[in-house]
């Protein structure tokens, strides 16, 4: 703590004691000194949840709370879209960057990232807004995080929506076993973030521009021809896997770009890559969920050419869902887009998101 104990003191000394300070209340969540957003009509405070300090993105003041979680490799600015045009539909929206994010906290241990923890903190946050319900969003890990908030916590969401990552149920086999025994010697992403050794945020860390410009593209973006070529693990990382693009996609701006990358060489990509050294860990402890359905109404959302659907109709992802959800309200399958849904597509995915909002 500053303290002055002469009418003499410096005003370097004193514009530093305040700086000190003001930087500690952010630290602790209790200021909203932050970086500037980027977005107009969309502020950043940080809040305590679930024992973190977490930065979110706010648009609207009244309303419905809407909570939007982001995915691998993304922040809180993968939802720019949504949270302003939800706010601009009478919604109150929250976006935060998820733990191990952008400015949020970055707990040591990978245990810190077990799903347990991730679900915790959307309640968390919850609690820090003084708001008894939410309605849960959330794509690629963020919908992982999304599934399992609503089963392990029913009583906090009164609906969701999934983007990307469909839910069958437990599976029967850890996943990370039966990644295993299809993909063996052979590199596999999830595989490669789950070696010893920091080998994989340890190879993004050295160029977050390389990977990020890599995986931010549409499907059938162009680009250049990929270094490794062998599908052996050993041959190399990721990175050299993916063709370098030649240019960007319409939905991405240089601007976007630069800012992801920012907030990727500002907060380093251990955190995230935590997320998939937990997928046993999370076999394991969701034991308790076994044969649990989904009870809240539920909206799912894709691209018809997301990498992760692998080509599944809307009819069979529907048939797959319903077993598992009581109450399934549509599977929407945008055409001709990929993995960054909102992103790519954002009029088409917020119609849809207040299509299936207003008729709750």
């Amino acid at each position: 703590m500053c303290k002055s104990s002469s009418k003499s003191i410096s005003v370097f000394v004193a514009i530093a004691c305040l700086l000190f300070s003001a930087t500690l209340s952010a630290q602790r969540g209790n200021t909203t000194m932050t970086s500037p957003s980027p977005v107009d009509g969309i502020t950043f405070r940080f809040i305590e949840a679930n024992g973190l300090n977490m930065r979110i993105a706010e648009a609207g003041n009244s309303g419905p709370l809407v909570l939007l979680a982001h995915g691998w490799p993304e922040s809180w600015y993968s939802w720019r879209h949504q949270l302003t045009g939800l706010a601009a539909a009478g919604y109150r929206v929250v976006a935060p960057d998820m733990r191990g994010y952008g400015e949020t906290d970055k707990p040591a241990d990978v245990d810190d990232y077990n799903i347990v923890h991730l679900a915790d903190d959307m309640v968390g946050v919850l609690d820090a807004l003084g708001e008894e319900t939410a309605i849960m969003v959330g794509h690629d890990w963020g919908s992982i995080v999304a599934w399992n908030s609503v089963l392990m916590h029913p009583n906090r969401f009164t609906a969701l929506i999934a983007m990307s990552v469909p839910y069958g149920g437990r599976a029967a086999q850890s996943p990370l076993q039966s990644w295993k025994a299809v993909f063996g010697d052979n590199f596999y992403y999830i595989l490669y973030h789950n070696e010893a050794g920091g080998v994989a945020e340890a190879e993004y860390d050295s160029d977050p521009r390389g990977l990020i410009s890599r995986l931010y593209l549409s499907p059938l973006s162009p680009r250049e021809a990929a270094s490794i070529t062998d599908p052996k693990r050993a041959a190399g990382g990721w990175i050299g896997r993916l063709g370098a693009p030649k240019g960007l996609p319409d939905w991405l701006t240089q601007q976007d770009l630069d800012y992801v990358v920012g907030q990727f060489e500002l907060a380093g990509f251990r955190g995230g890559v935590n997320y998939y050294r937990n997928f046993h860990r999370n076999w394991e402890i969701t034991e308790h969920l076994d044969g649990v359905k989904v009870q809240v109404p539920t909206l799912f959302i894709a691209g018809s050419l997301d990498v992760v659907i692998a080509g599944a109709t809307q009819e069979a992802l529907t048939d797959s869902m319903s077993r598992v959800v009581d109450d399934l309200r549509g599977v929407v399958l945008i055409p001709e887009i990929g993995h960054w849904v909102q992103q790519e597509s954002p009029q088409e995915t917020n119609a849809a998101m207040l299509e299936f909002l207003e008729s709750l």
